[in-house]
């Protein structure tokens, strides 16, 4: 078994230790946009549609439930503030696919994908489009992004991707670009990409909606969804009970319900209100560092004039940006599960994972040596067993969800809103037509299974990157039953 570039190229102890030595557990995005505060919900009321989640899903779809009829009363509940989970956290790759990539898109769906792949480079567009109109202050920049080769094998990868709108570039093109001594080549995809700030995102969409008439409410979790005449003639007072557990002002608990004719579900990684879609995600913790800003001297060493979102081509990935004032952000790699599939703050702090993406960062950037990080922080990815998001509808149609974009939703839960409102218009779009949306993936095994394979598997993903690629019986098993992955 060999080695990889990160074994090969260690920084020093001293190094990391250095840059490690001020950094602070904070997510940076969400310090640098400060947002409007909304107030719990503390009383009844009732609304055509009630959106669950304050992120970029449920953003979305209150947002483009009123451009599509503005007279529709929205009203919006998020659990704690607007864009604090993934929306806030996030590394702001907004990409095209709608299929986490085109290797796992042209695998799971071969018949329709160059229609999804159209339809994800038209919802970027629309993303695009929007915060142009809307005048969004989210640090929009669609510069496109390079997906770097780091070993020798990984080089025949990016040149089978070439297409219409992503360009090979060999080691000394890409190296005029961007100066690394890892790098060996590159696949420059030039219009499937686009980075933003997270936090401004999510932040200025909330104040869009509301400019639209939405009504949020934060701090207000939902408990319940009750259906309401079930089973009896259609009238006008039928549809879903939305219970709540929100405190008032003074700290005391409320328990006010809000009567819907439909409902959206925007949220993501957290156990789902419908029972029967818990076991079909499962949460999966991403880390990340943010450095302090470069100098001049310190971008002139490493070029990067084109601004492009950068990601390694192994399983077990890095992704890194450039902030709007020069930071890098540097995630990934580490991906981690969590025995039962819980989401607790304290997951957010791993000092293993934090220190091997210092040591792979100045693996990338030995030229940064003595750049300090500032922040360090990390999120869950409500991941699926096919590695990108599943549609439906529940409850006579009244409920519709999107989620299990892992880790690629910046720009699909856009789409995602966009399928929730056409199932609850009852409408059949070329959007509900595909068999994307029409299907659902393979859950997850209940415990003690599901950590068995999720960790079989990562494992399994390391020892391909060690072995030029090379899929072990386990990975070639999952690949064959439809639980594969090909990052």
């Amino acid at each position: 078994m060999g080695t990889t570039v990160f074994e090969r190229r260690r920084p020093s102890a001293s190094t990391v230790d250095h840059a490690l030595s001020g950094t602070r557990q904070a997510v940076f995005w969400l310090e640098d946009a400060p947002g409007d505060a909304y107030p719990p919900l503390t009383a009844g009321t009732t609304a055509d549609l009630v959106v669950v989640g304050g992120g970029y899903s449920g953003l979305w779809t209150a947002l483009l439930a009123k451009r599509r009829d503005p007279s529709r009363s929205v009203v919006l509940l998020e659990a704690k503030t607007v864009g604090w989970a993934a929306s806030g956290r996030n590394g702001g790759f907004a990409e095209s696919s709608l299929t986490h990539g085109e290797e796992n898109g042209l695998t799971r769906f071969p018949d329709e994908y160059e229609h999804l792949a159209r339809m994800g480079r038209a919802n970027l567009d629309a993303i695009e489009s929007t915060i142009a109109e809307l005048k969004l202050d989210v640090d929009w920049e669609r510069n496109g992004a390079i997906d770097v080769a780091v070993e020798p094998h990984q080089l025949e990868w990016l040149r089978e991707g070439v297409g219409e709108d992503s360009v090979f570039l060999d080691e000394a093109e890409l190296q005029a670009s961007i100066h690394s001594p890892t790098y060996l080549g590159g696949l420059f995809h030039t219009r499937d990409s686009a980075i933003v700030h997270p936090a401004k995102l999510a932040r200025a969409l909330a104040r869009a909606c509301v400019d639209a008439g939405v009504q949020i409410f934060e701090n207000t979790p939902v408990t319940e969804l009750v259906t309401v005449g079930r089973g009896a003639p259609r009238t006008g007072a039928e549809g879903v009970d939305v219970h709540t557990a929100a405190r008032d002002l003074t700290g005391r608990p409320t328990a006010a319900v809000v009567r819907a004719k439909k409902v959206a579900l925007g949220t993501n990684v957290f156990p789902s209100l419908l029972k029967r879609n818990r076991l079909y995600t499962v949460p999966v913790y991403d880390y990340v560092l943010m450095t302090e800003p470069l100098s001049a001297e310190q971008l002139d060493a490493i070029g990067w004039q084109g601004r492009q979102g950068l990601g390694d081509s192994a399983n077990q990935f890095h992704y890194y940006r450039l902030s709007s004032d020069n930071r890098i952000l540097f995630g990934g790699y580490d991906a981690v599960y969590h025995y039962g599939g819980r989401v607790r703050d304290e997951y957010e702090d791993r000092p293993t994972s934090h220190r091997r993406l210092a040591e792979h960062f100045f693996t990338t950037f030995p030229q940064l040596e003595g750049l300090q990080f500032t922040h360090k922080w990390a999120g869950a990815i409500d991941t699926c067993s096919r590695f990108c998001a599943f549609y439906g509808t529940a409850r006579g149609g009244r409920i519709a969800y999107a989620t299990g974009f892992t880790g690629l939703g910046v720009a699909a839960t856009h789409f995602g809103a966009e399928v929730m409102l056409d199932f609850l218009e009852g409408k059949t779009t070329e959007r509900t037509a595909t068999q994307m949306v029409r299907s659902k993936p393979i859950p997850f095994p209940p415990e003690p299974v599901a950590s068995m394979g999720v960790n079989m598997m990562r494992w399994a993903l390391d020892r391909a990157d060690h072995n030029e690629g090379r899929r072990n019986l386990f990975l070639r098993t999952m690949d064959a039953v439809g639980l594969g992955f090909d990052s």
